[in-house]
C-alpha cells in the first residue's frame, strides 16, 4: 500500500480484548510482522474504489435518476436491464459473478452453523462484539457523525441483525440472493458516509484517517461473523473445527462482496483470528464516546416489546445481558463502558449446560444439524420482534439524508 497512514495509528500493537488474546494465544498466532503492521495503519486510509467510481456517477448523473437502476439490477441482475449505463455494468459485471475461490457448498455449511447459534449467538453479537466494540473509539467517530444517537442503538443493532440474518439465511447467498443484496446495499451506504463523514468541517482526517477504511471493515467484518459462533465455544455451543472454517469461508466471501480488499480476507478460522487480533491492536482506546454509545444500549431491553408481564421481563432481560457483557468482557471493559463493574454472569452459567446437550444432539443424532439450524433460525426471528415490535428494520433506512445527491 502507498497510503500515508494518520496520526491516530499506533507505533505498536495495543491491548486486544482477552477472548481474542486467549484465541490468540492457542493457535499460535503471533503479533503483526513490522510490515504488517505498517499495512495496517496505511489502510485506515483506504476506502472502497470500486464504489467509490460508481457513486461519483451516480452523483453526477443524479441519484434520483441512478437508484432505481441501481436497484432494479441489485434484484434482478445485470441481464434483466441490457441498456443499463456503463459505469453499473462494469460495477455489476465484478460483483454478480461469484469468485473463482468461492465454495458454495462451503458457504451453506457456514450459513448452517450461524443458523444453529440461536438466540444465544445472536445475544453474543450484541452484548460482546458490538456493545464491547464501542471501547473503540475509532470506530466511534464515524458512528456519532452519522446519527447514531437520534436513530437509537436498538434500531441500529436491529438494521445489522437483519444484514446478519440476509446473510446466513438459506440461499441468501446464492446468486442475487438477499444476503448478496443486502451486503452490496450496506456497501453503498458505506460509500455515502464516508463522503457525508470526511466532509464535516470537525473531521479531521490526517488524525483520524477515512472514515469506513480497510481496516475498520476488516475488524467489523470478522468481529461480527466470526467472534459470535467463537464466543460461543465458551457458552457450551460446539462447533468442529470444520464448520468454523466454513463460517470463516463465508465471512471472505461476505467481505468481497462489501468491497473489503482480499489480503484482509481470512481463509481458515486461524485466519480470521489472526486478522482480528492483528486489526484489533490498531484501534483506539476506549474514551467518553464509549460510554455514550454503550449505556443507552445496555438500558435498550427497557423498551422490549413483551406480550405479558412486560416492565418484570424488561428489567429481567436488561439484568440478563449485562450479565452476558459482563462475563465475556470483563470488569475493567465494563468500566470503560460506563456499565456496572461487576454483574454476576449468571445467564452464561445457566445456559452452558443447555448447549452443551443440544450440540452433542444436533451433531450425534440423524438430521440433527438441520433441526438445529431450523431451531435457531426462529430463536432469532423471535429475538428480532422481541426488540423491534412492528417497527421496519430495513437496513439503511435511516441512512437517505446521506445520499441526496
Amino acid at each position: 500500500m502507498n497510503s500515508p497512514t494518520p496520526a491516530r495509528h499506533p507505533a505498536a500493537p495495543g491491548a486486544v480484548p482477552f477472548g481474542v488474546r486467549l484465541f490468540a494465544g492457542l493457535l499460535g498466532i503471533a503479533k503483526p510482522t513490522p510490515q504488517r503492521w505498517d499495512d495496517i495503519g496505511a489502510g485506515l486510509n483506504v476506502g472502497d474504489e470500486p464504489m467509490r467510481r460508481l457513486v461519483d456517477w451516480m452523483s453526477a448523473t443524479g441519484t434520483k435518476q441512478t437508484r432505481p437502476i441501481f436497484d432494479r439490477i441489485l434484484t434482478q441482475g445485470l441481464a434483466a436491464v441490457p441498456d443499463a449505463p456503463e459505469p453499473l455494468r462494469e460495477f455489476f459485471g465484478e460483483f454478480e459473478s461469484t469468485p473463482e475461490w468461492l465454495d458454495l457448498d462451503l458457504v451453506r455449511r457456514g450459513q448452517r452453523a450461524l443458523r444453529r447459534g440461536g438466540a444465544d449467538g445472536t445475544y453474543i453479537a450484541r452484548d460482546v462484539s458490538l456493545l464491547g466494540g464501542y471501547r473503540f473509539s475509532s470506530f466511534n467517530k464515524t458512528l456519532l457523525r452519522t446519527g447514531v444517537l437520534e436513530k437509537g442503538s436498538n434500531k441500529r443493532f436491529a438494521e445489522t441483525l437483519q444484514w446478519a440474518l440476509d446473510v446466513s439465511a438459506e440461499g441468501g447467498l446464492e446468486p442475487l440472493g438477499v444476503g448478496y443484496q443486502a451486503t452490496i446495499r450496506v456497501r453503498l451506504i458505506h460509500e455515502y458516509v464516508r463522503r457525508h463523514v470526511a466532509a464535516m468541517p470537525d473531521w479531521r482526517g490526517d488524525e483520524w484517517g477515512l472514515p469506513v477504511n480497510q481496516t475498520d471493515m476488516a475488524a467489523t467484518l470478522v468481529g461480527a461473523l466470526i467472534a459470535p459462533p467463537a464466543g460461543g465455544l465458551g457458552m457450551g455451543m460446539a462447533l468442529p473445527p470444520n464448520e468454523l472454517d466454513a463460517i470463516a469461508h463465508l465471512t471472505r466471501y461476505v467481505g468481497w462482496l462489501m468491497g473489503v480488499h482480499d489480503e484482509w480476507l481470512p481463509r481458515s478460522f486461524r485466519d480470521a483470528v489472526r486478522v482480528l487480533y492483528h486489526t484489533l491492536g490498531a484501534l483506539s482506546a476506549p474514551d467518553e464516546s464509549s460510554k455514550q454509545l454503550a449505556v443507552p444500549m445496555a438500558d435498550d431491553p427497557l423498551q422490549w416489546h413483551y406480550r405479558g408481564l412486560t416492565g418484570l421481563r424488561r428489567r429481567i432481560a436488561r439484568a440478563q445481558h449485562l450479565s452476558l457483557t459482563s462475563g465475556f468482557l470483563g470488569p475493567q471493559a465494563m468500566r470503560e463502558l460506563g456499565l456496572p463493574a461487576y454483574v454476576l454472569p449468571w445467564y452464561p452459567i445457566l445456559r452452558t449446560p443447555v448447549n452443551l446437550l443440544r450440540s452433542a444432539a444436533a451433531l450425534v443424532l440423524p438430521g440433527g444439524l438441520d433441526r438445529a439450524a431450523a431451531r435457531g433460525r426462529r430463536e432469532q426471528e423471535m429475538f428480532m420482534r422481541t426488540m423491534m415490535g412492528a417497527q421496519d428494520t430495513t437496513i439503511g433506512a435511516s441512512a437517505h439524508v446521506m445520499q441526496v445527491a
